[in-house]
């Protein structure tokens, strides 16, 4: 299954099947965020996510509404409390709650294990919009902000865990490695950082500055520790306005690759479940999928309109995009 979220005020479900992506387009479940053109407006779908079990999906929107859907298409909870757009959403890995960050400077905790979803709790740290959210585990979460901050904060408690401050410009995205003890962070100031959260410190573990423009996001392989690829190093992949994508050691904090074809700005990348390829989107409708081992580029597509977000499927076979032009590409991969 694959889920899209448009700015047409809905989110779709797409059944892929086949032996090709071509013949493999299954039927396709409408989403719908407004009953008709009046109530449409506002809804646009900013983001989405599946829960780990894949059972349902949680759409967030222009109107400050997240939804949780059965993958059926039925609506499960219709949360309502932010006063302006979701910017991220992201379940835990119980599945029990809902992490919402939003325009309005505020992040949520929604309960979403009982037959209504409510607030569980609503934090205020943030002096400006929250632009992204990530758990660490069941009941901690880290926060980014245009105030520059990220926040470390706990179901459960007032006040953060932790404020770090390094940050010069707008915090874009923070994630989680996959042991739950480096935090990652870009920004529109040129860096990307990494914080390891063990060691009380307020300074960064690294401090990336090798990007000549704004880094709007950065993801980590799903390799080392506590992943599902142990015995493979963990490496940290940035991507930027200024048209490469960077891929990093954590063990010293060299720069191991810079993947440089794209012309324009890179707004997604994704590892693949093996840790062992890198897909990379840029405005202008260029898609490249690189080798990590090596930064050797593999294989690349062309599309109509600026690509947004790219994904993997979970058997590493096919690579989705989708575009400014209202369209979403399935390509497959055959390495």
């Amino acid at each position: 299954l694959l889920a899209t979220g448009s700015g047409d005020a809905s989110a779709r479900i797409w059944q892929m099947g086949g032996h090709t992506a071509q013949s493999g387009s299954g039927f396709c479940r409408l989403l719908q965020h407004g009953n008709n053109s009046t109530d449409k407006k506002n809804k646009d779908v900013t983001t989405l996510e599946w829960s780990s079990d894949g059972e349902l999906l949680a759409t967030g929107s222009y109107d400050g509404v997240a939804r949780v859907w059965k993958k059926d298409g039925s609506i499960v909870h219709t949360l309502c409390c932010h006063m302006g757009p979701i910017f991220s959403l992201k379940w835990n890995k119980r599945g029990d709650y809902l992490l919402s960050g939003s325009y309005d400077k505020t992040t949520i905790v929604w309960n979403v294990s009982g037959k209504k979803g409510v607030v569980k709790q609503q934090f205020h740290n943030h002096t400006a919009p929250a632009l992204d959210v990530d758990w660490k585990d069941d009941v901690t979460f880290a926060s980014c902000s245009t105030d520059k901050s990220v926040l470390i904060c706990r179901v459960g408690l007032t006040a953060p865990l932790s404020k770090f401050t390094g940050h010069k410009d707008e915090v874009n995205a923070v994630k989680w490695d996959p042991s739950g003890k480096l935090l990652a962070s870009c920004s529109d100031d040129y860096t990307a950082k990494v914080w390891d959260v063990s060691s009380n410190s307020n300074q960064p573990l690294y401090d990336f500055k090798s990007h000549k423009q704004e880094i709007y996001t950065v993801k980590w392989s799903p390799t080392g520790p506590r992943s599902k690829n142990p015995n493979k190093p963990l490496m940290l992949a940035t991507a930027s306005f200024d048209g490469s994508v960077r891929l990093w050691n954590i063990n010293d904090g060299s720069c191991i690759s810079v993947l440089s074809r794209h012309r324009d700005s890179v707004y997604s990348v994704s590892f693949s479940p093996s840790g062992e390829y890198l897909a990379s989107g840029s405005l202008a409708g260029q898609l490249y999928i690189w080798r990590v081992r090596d930064g050797q580029h593999v294989k690349n597509f062309k599309g109509k309109g600026d690509i947004f977000e790219v994904a993997w499927n979970v058997e590493e076979t096919r690579v989705a995009a989708c575009f400014s032009s209202n369209v979403v590409n399935v390509i497959d991969f055959r390495p």
